[in-house]
């Protein structure tokens, strides 16, 4: 049974210092409107590009979104800052409305969009919880049978009655979220706003709401930058681009399909002089490059190996210095960190290469996070993201052999004994 049904989903915003319109807008839409006709604006709206400098004043920030969420489900929302995912949260969230088309839902909704949402900053925490709880339709006898739970949840009993204006951001997002995910709400929505908590109490709002949905039946949408928590929380996924819906399926082929997307696959970078060059006072890096068959959609075939290459320049005073990197993969995994160690004279030229063996990397895009350090293993200069590459196995992908699992997949000896009759 479908809680949330999203049909035909579209919201426009006028940019500059002003709202939605001027009172001129205000009264063309007014003459429009009595007329039966189309709000004028809605037909003038760009598509939501943050990076490319637009030439009309509105765009849409969500553009004919259509989905629906089953009972239970735990539907996980990614894609790029400014892709649309909190103007989403906000329309399901009843806190603003969509310009077209319609959302229909099922059962009272919890919302945890942003620090601050739907809590009084004079009011003391005990007086939020009920707040919150009465807003959401509860009784005052059901938030008191709950009310120890949320307190002990959060971690904030020693403040529970001191105004939550003088909470810190982690103490605030706490309370938040022990009110949202406690009181009896049939939909729980959660934006990025967990990443203000601590490591620990991430990882315990992620077992909450694992509970909540596998134990309680309750439905999720969550949205975060975290893969690995979408993946393990999520059953589903949906990825927004510019307003628009780019893909949904499983939480894992929507993830995959995302890091794709976004890899910039910047498979060499090169410089002309030191004074162009990425580095600092210490080390330069003239040229990085990821060699092997990059072939015409600019991935690597996994039979080929790779060779990851670094031609660097000693500026410290210190002539034994090392270089290496840590590869990553899209989610931010690392695989594995290597590094050699050299005698490099200062201001001497050297060109390193790494060889990462045939049929040991598998499907997928990769980060290089390149480091430096002196003999006693002092930072001189790091980057992420140096480079980026993707590796597929074409014969596979051709349908020859199934696929392999894991991160990475070396070709590992077999040794058959055949018992003889």
């Amino acid at each position: 049974m479908a809680v949330i049904k999203v049909e035909n989903l579209s919201k426009q915003y006028r940019l500059g210092n002003v709202g939605l319109g001027t009172l001129s807008h205000d009264l063309n839409r007014w003459w429009y409107g009595i007329r039966g006709k189309d709000d004028p604006y809605i037909k003038i709206g760009e598509e939501n590009i943050r990076t490319q400098k637009g030439e009309g004043d509105y765009i849409w920030a969500l553009k004919d979104i259509n989905f629906e969420v089953q009972h239970g489900e735990v539907l996980g929302i990614i894609g790029r800052n400014g892709a649309g995912k909190s103007t989403l949260l906000k329309i399901l969230s009843r806190t603003t409305s969509p310009t077209t088309g319609s959302v229909k839902i099922k059962g009272r909704v919890a919302s945890l969009l942003e620090v601050g949402t739907g809590f009084h900053p004079e009011l003391s925490g005990r007086e939020n919880i009920f707040l919150n709880g009465a807003i959401l339709g509860m009784s005052k006898q059901e938030i008191k049978n709950k009310f120890d739970e949320i307190v002990d949840f959060a971690g904030v009993e020693r403040y529970i009655d001191t105004p939550v204006k003088r909470y810190s951001s982690g103490l605030y997002v706490r309370l938040a979220f022990g009110v949202a995910a406690h009181l009896e709400s049939e939909i729980l929505i959660v934006d990025e706003v967990l990443a203000v908590g601590d490591a620990e109490f991430q990882k315990k709002c992620l077992g909450k709401m694992g509970e909540v949905s596998k134990g309680e039946g309750r439905t999720i949408l969550f949205v975060s930058h975290n893969m690995s928590a979408i993946e393990t929380l999520c059953n589903r996924g949906i990825y927004l681009k510019n307003g628009k819906v780019n893909f949904t399926g499983s939480s894992r082929e929507t993830i995959i399909h995302y890091l794709q997307d976004e890899t910039k696959k910047n498979h060499a970078i090169q410089f002309d002089s030191l004074e162009n060059a990425i580095g600092n006072e210490k080390v330069k890096i003239l040229s990085a490059s990821v060699c092997n068959a990059v072939n015409a959609n600019d991935t690597i075939d996994v039979s080929s190996g790779v060779d990851i290459a670094f031609t660097i320049v000693n500026l410290s005073d210190d002539p034994f210095i090392s270089i290496g990197f840590d590869l990553e993969n899209l989610k931010g995994d690392t695989l594995f960190g290597t590094g050699g160690m050299g005698c490099y004279d200062i201001g001497q030229e050297i060109t390193s290469t790494c060889k990462i063996p045939a049929d040991f990397l598998n499907d997928g895009g990769y980060r290089i996070y390149f480091y430096s350090h002196n003999k006693n293993m002092a930072s001189l200069f790091e980057m992420k993201d140096l480079l980026e590459f993707e590796v597929k196995d074409i014969e596979r992908e051709h349908g020859y052999l199934g696929k392999i699992n894991g991160i990475i997949r070396p070709k590992l000896d077999w040794v058959v004994k055949k018992k003889h009759s």
